[in-house]
């Protein structure tokens, strides 16, 4: 039920004291994926739990889309470990063809059940932790050079409409009256407005005394918010257009690091627009 709602404090109640710690120190992102993974569902759902004919417990998760229904079968006990058969269905289908069965092993800890497996899946969520920070850093990372192009894609933009660099980011984002104007352009959505998308806090500098026309010059900056975690790479966009990472250790980048390949832009290449 905990699975079903999201609910990370009550799940976390039901983990081994390991496996708990863990499950803490996982990104918000990581834990949804986990929670959505446990109970076969894209979303949160709302649970219902209700006693079957048969004296087994069955709890519904329902969303929007679908409802699943969770049939708990006895327990087998031995000793300090239960095994308890799980069939998982969507709850309008008919039969038992579309049954997802498994069985969920628990061990008792500090005179509670914890559990510890789920079909032939031994739950070491240290280990899965590390698994799912590396692969939410690569996308983290791919999606902080996306973020630089079209910040960059932007920025040229506003200086093609107003002859000038804007001020700052929050220029370059939506006008509350849905009216493009030079303090709320309408060039990138609300969030990276706020210098922030993805695990990365992204910085715009304008170089040199000018800031109209094409000789006008700017950088840009990708570092991550918690470094280790949600990045590894710093990602520096230097005056010429060129982009660069390299592993800062949380800094801030630079033009010296090594180049790095960007997403291709449906834009002119902004670069085009100073020489």
């Amino acid at each position: 039920m905990a699975a079903c709602s999201q609910n990370v404090p009550e799940f976390n109640h039901a983990l081994t004291l390991r496996n708990a710690e863990a499950f803490a120190r996982m990104t918000p992102a990581a834990r949804s994926t986990f929670l959505k993974r446990f109970v076969l569902l894209d979303k949160p759902g709302e649970p219902n739990a209700q006693q079957g004919a048969s004296g087994v417990l069955i709890v519904h998760c329902k969303t929007p889309e679908i409802t699943t229904e969770m049939e708990i079968g006895k327990a087998e006990l031995r000793e300090n470990i239960a095994y308890l058969p799980l069939s998982v269905r969507d709850a309008s289908s008919s039969g038992d063809s579309s049954d997802h069965k498994v069985t969920m092993g628990l061990v008792r800890e500090s005179g509670q059940w914890k559990l510890l497996s789920l079909g032939l899946l031994l739950l070491d969520l240290p280990s899965l932790e590390q698994e799912w920070d590396r692969a939410e850093i690569k996308a983290n990372e791919q999606s902080a050079l996306a973020s630089i192009q079209k910040l960059a894609d932007a920025v040229e933009s506003y200086r093609k409409t107003y002859t000038r660099l804007p001020d700052a980011i929050k220029a370059l984002g939506p006008s509350t009256d849905k009216t493009p104007k030079p303090e709320h352009a309408g060039l990138i959505e609300s969030d990276l407005v706020q210098g922030r998308k993805d695990g990365y806090i992204f910085r715009y500098v304008i170089v040199g005394a000018t800031t109209s026309g094409a000789p006008a010059k700017y950088e840009l900056a990708a570092i991550p918010g918690e470094y280790g975690r949600s990045g590894l790479r710093s990602f520096f966009r230097d005056s010429s257009g060129a982009v660069h990472a390299a592993d800062h250790q949380g800094a801030i980048g630079s033009g010296v690091d090594p180049p790095v390949d960007v997403p291709e832009s449906s834009s002119s290449p902004s670069g085009d627009s100073r020489r």
